[in-house]
């Protein structure tokens, strides 16, 4: 991307990026390439991203692909998977331009694993009708992307067409005459701000939402929270994504977890024979589905939900069990199929070859976010958003795998597109809140809760109340409790502080808010979304993308 394709841009707008992992480090690089003056923030080091954790890899149909294989399998495939809840004409942007933005990413200096012939190793992943996904390192893929894109953008500071602010948190958007102009930020126990023509929000997910959690501990919603006080439009709430056997480090023994790195227990585990337990040993799935361990993702995640809550401890966890897989394809074989994991439970004090590991459903993508047109652009003039943060609508009421990276590549590029073209002014125009969601929603009224707010709380919380399993009760008393700590918090304004946690705080209570009021407001079961008290509804309300503004208040409408 050069300046030379946008010949109506100013070669010196200015563009702050707010985030460090695909869709920030990688929109950065292209407008910074195309002449523009970009500013970087990150909100810990450039690696501290949930990117950087993606063990999967990135779907794309290539120039040459995969025998069979094509862009309008991959549409259909992604369609299919978000349970008909998709945006038809962003899917197909994001399955057509795909392979411009693997040409990027090697242009980087990222590099995909070969096969023997020296091609584009492509792997199958489920829901996905042919072999399309590429992979770097393995298992370690968004750890491989991430390190080239970190260096490609130290490179670019070096030569001074990057600006890198790290360790700096995003506190509020500035606005002047109805337009997002800059960043308000906490850095060194110091409140700075910078300014620029506008702003991208790339800042992730928001995983440390729930008890358990594939995100690393920066998934905070602050790009959500950032957008909603400044007025954007956000959709799709309700849709968050759950792993069903993630490691529960607090159960395992060894060394301090505390901050430690996420850890999935990879769906392959199970597929080689391993088995779901409860804490009395006792195999569970074959009660819940015929397919038992190899059933689909968000059916094994309800499953050992179910089971939990029906042992009364819906905070608590099960057991994966391996050993069976040693004793029958000999001794040595976990540590040479699954060297990262063993590895991995080895250092938190577990030897998966003689002992269960404690797992539980964790919170892995959200696929709602911020509404943005195909460029990128919010409600908002002058704030764009790219990435986990975005509701673009491609991932619908549920995710295809390795479409997320994707997302983050395709819209960074076409948001930072429409920043240099000039494109006219999104205006705002989506869907309107639905009014029926909003009624329902504000008509719950807080009552006593039995502790003060903490992280801890909010997250046993929502995954008690919120999480897996939803009822309209669990969603109510869910809501009483978060108004309740509202009242204290006051999640709806900026935090008066330069402490960089209560801004984090706010930004998850806030956040917390809106999921449960979306879910609340979807009475039907849909995707992610599940509901055990479902209604029957019309396809047309199924279909029905709820969305929130600040200007329906969460107490006042």
């Amino acid at each position: 991307m050069t300046a030379e394709r946008f010949p109506g841009a100013s070669a010196r707008r200015r563009l702050v990026v707010v985030g460090s992992g695909i869709a920030g480090l990688y929109s950065a690089l292209l407008a910074a390439e195309a002449g523009a003056d970009v500013v970087l923030l990150s909100k810990g080091a450039l690696a501290d991203s949930n990117t950087f954790f993606a063990q999967g890899g990135i779907s794309a149909v290539l120039e040459e692909p995969a025998p069979g294989d094509t862009v309008a399998s991959h549409i259909a495939d992604t369609l299919k998977a978000g349970a008909g809840h998709c945006d038809e004409e962003a899917v197909r942007v994001l399955c057509t331009e795909a392979r411009l933005d693997i040409l990027g990413l090697e242009r980087f200096g990222v590099r995909f694993d070969a096969d023997d012939d020296g091609e584009p190793a492509l792997g199958l992943e489920a829901a996905h009708s042919a072999p399309r996904i590429l992979h770097a390192g393995g298992d370690a893929t968004g750890a491989e992307v991430a390190k080239a894109l970190i260096l490609a953008v130290l490179d670019a500071q070096e030569a001074g067409t990057i600006q890198v602010l790290g360790h700096a948190q995003a506190a509020s958007l500035i606005q002047s005459e109805g337009r997002v102009t800059g960043v308000d930020f906490l850095r060194n126990g110091r409140a700075e701000s910078v300014y620029g023509d506008a702003v991208l929000l790339a800042t992730g997910g928001a995983g440390q939402l729930f008890a358990q959690t594939t995100n690393p501990s920066v998934a905070t919603a602050d790009g959500l929270a950032l957008a909603w006080r400044a007025g954007a439009e956000l959709a799709d709430l309700e849709f968050f994504q759950f792993h069903p056997t993630s490691m529960v480090l607090s159960a395992a023994r060894g060394r301090d977890h505390t901050g430690a790195d996420p850890l999935l227990i990879s769906e392959a585990v199970r597929g080689e024979g391993a088995v779901l337990v409860d804490a009395n040993g006792r195999r569970f799935m074959p009660d819940y589905h015929p397919d038992a361990e190899l059933a689909p993702r968000d059916v094994v995640s309800r499953s050992i939900a179910l089971h939990l809550a029906s042992l009364g401890d819906p905070n608590g966890h099960v057991f994966l069990d391996a050993r069976v897989v040693e004793a029958n394809k000999g001794e040595g074989f976990l540590e040479k199929r699954f060297p990262t994991i063993s590895a991995r439970t080895r250092d938190a004090g577990v030897d998966w070859t003689r002992e269960p590991v404690p797992v539980a459903p964790a919170a892995h993508y959200w696929m709602g976010g911020v509404v943005t047109d195909l460029h990128g652009r919010t409600s908002v003039p002058g704030l764009l958003a790219a990435g986990e943060v975005a509701c673009t609508g491609v991932q619908g009421a549920n995710r295809l795998a390795s479409n997320s990276l994707l997302e983050g590549l395709v819209f960074g590029r076409r948001a930072v597109e429409g920043f240099l073209g000039e494109l006219p002014s999104n205006g705002g125009l989506t869907d309107s809140p639905d009014p029926t969601a909003s009624a329902e929603a504000l008509a719950w009224q807080p009552e006593l809760v039995p502790e003060p707010f903490s992280r801890p709380a909010l997250r046993r919380l929502m995954t008690a109340k919120a999480g897996v399993l939803r009822t309209g009760g669990l969603l109510r008393e869910a809501a009483e409790a978060l108004n309740a700590w509202a009242d204290v918090v006051l999640p709806r304004n900026v935090p008066d502080s330069v402490d960089p946690r209560e801004h984090e705080d706010a930004n998850l209570l806030l956040a917390a808010q809106l999921l449960v009021q979306a879910a609340g407001a979807r009475r039907e079961s849909l995707g992610a979304h599940y509901r055990s008290d479902a209604v029957e509804t019309p396809r047309e309300a199924i279909v029905r993308r709820y969305t929130i503004r600040r200007k329906a208040s969460l107490v006042n409408d």
